[in-house]
């Protein structure tokens, strides 16, 4: 196999070409293949892994003398693709994991620990973002008791737990701190160390229950009557709809599948990713139609499962739940809602709202939204500030003097 830079960009260019992106990207490349070109002078031209990750350290900008963004994405993204070919000699083109390798603890005990964690968790059947983020933290208090100087499980004690926690409250807010607290408790019960739950429970994280703004029906108004008008792609309003007319979790979404759709009976049928739990919620016509649109006409060639696909290549299924709160804020703002910033959990509390207003009841929503139980959904009610008032009795007479 010929791995010299030339060699190796033509098949890179071609596989590109191949899967159909955009020319700008490809001449975007093409110019970083033409930078990695002189760098590789040094050793006749010839790709080394090596040479690949001195490449993407370049990340100043030799006319401004600055760090630049653009370089540090073009020249990781090439030897990203260069290596790839380099070692099994096709080109990968799945997208990259976002941000830096998450930093792993370094010793054996620690590892195997962390190993085991990750299989129970899998064999347990929780979700996948649900295990990204129990392992997540137990991986940090791990890094963090090696940070102190223990690198033994039978040293970490309950000041370590307290300490890892207070070390979190400089990344995580004060409301979020109960997430982390409840995020972090499964993995000390899995590890049967009763003095570090002990130690947990003593921090007394408390769950703020905040009011979630609604949206005014105006609102509401301009987003329908902008995605009918095709104002956007029919992609970008079947998400927005459908988030605004089902309350579905963004995981979902992202996760529905051309089989989850009754194309006859107008519905859809997905089990949630969240609580596991099958759903079936009727469409309205219009998220109907331009869900058909979108997957008759607009929808990439693609061997996806996934209804909604990224608009650029590579055509996969959208990155993350992150993706549809981009969307859904897009489809807002070229609606003509310019006044913050909207996501599917403000369009899940209000149609909720919505529900409770028309006098549904509670056990309904909780169907409709998908809840593991019905008492759940007492949250939504704080929503709905007009009938909590309803709920108040007037102050006597004199009360106030």
């Amino acid at each position: 196999m010929d791995t010299t830079v030339t060699a190796i960009g033509d098949v890179v260019v071609a596989a590109l070409e191949d899967a159909g992106y955009m020319q700008s990207t490809i001449g975007q490349l093409r110019k970083s293949i033409k930078w990695l070109g002189f760098l590789a002078k040094k050793q006749d031209f010839v790709y080394t892994s090596e040479l690949g990750a001195e490449f993407a350290s370049m990340t100043t900008s030799p006319r401004t003398g600055r760090y630049s963004a653009q370089r540090r994405t073009d020249y990781g993204r090439l030897v990203w693709l260069f290596d790839s070919y380099l070692l099994t000699g096709a080109v990968d083109l799945s997208m990259r994991p976002r941000g830096r390798q998450k930093e792993k603890p370094s010793s054996l005990e620690f590892s195997k620990l962390l190993a085991a964690w990750s299989q129970e968790m899998g064999q347990r059947g929780l979700a996948r973002s649900t295990q990204d983020c129990f392992g997540s933290l137990a991986c940090e208090y791990l890094i963090f008791l090696e940070a102190a100087g223990i690198s033994s499980w039978a040293a970490a004690d309950g000041s370590s737990v307290l300490g890892f926690l207070e070390s979190l409250r400089s990344r995580w807010a004060d409301s979020s701190m109960w997430s982390a607290v409840a995020s972090f408790r499964p993995f000390l019960k899995f590890t049967s160390r009763t003095d570090l739950l002990d130690a947990l429970a003593l921090a007394r994280a408390k769950r703020h229950h905040e009011i979630v703004p609604l949206l005014d029906a105006g609102v509401e108004r301009k987003v329908v009557d902008g995605c009918r008008q095709g104002l956007v792609s029919s992609r970008d309003a079947a998400i927005a709809l459908l988030s605004l007319s089902t309350g579905l979790r963004a995981c979902d979404i992202r996760g529905l599948r051309l089989v989850d759709i009754d194309w006859r009976g107008g519905t859809i049928g997905l089990v949630q990713q969240k609580t596991g739990n099958p759903l079936t919620l009727p469409l309205p016509p219009l998220v109907l139609a331009k869900l058909a649109h979108y997957v008759l006409d607009e929808r990439p060639v693609s061997d996806e499962e996934e209804v909604f696909l990224r608009l650029k290549a590579p055509h996969v299924a959208l990155a993350d739940h992150a993706a549809i709160y981009v969307i859904v804020n897009k489809v807002f703002r070229a609606s003509g809602v310019e006044d913050g910033k909207v996501g599917t959990r403000v369009l899940r509390y209000n149609a909720a709202s919505r529900l409770l207003r028309a006098g549904t009841a509670l056990p309904t929503i909780s169907a409709i939204l998908g809840h593991a139980h019905s008492d759940s959904t007492n949250v939504y009610l704080s929503a709905d500030i007009e009938r909590l008032r309803s709920c108040v009795l007037p102050l006597p007479e004199g009360a106030l003097r």
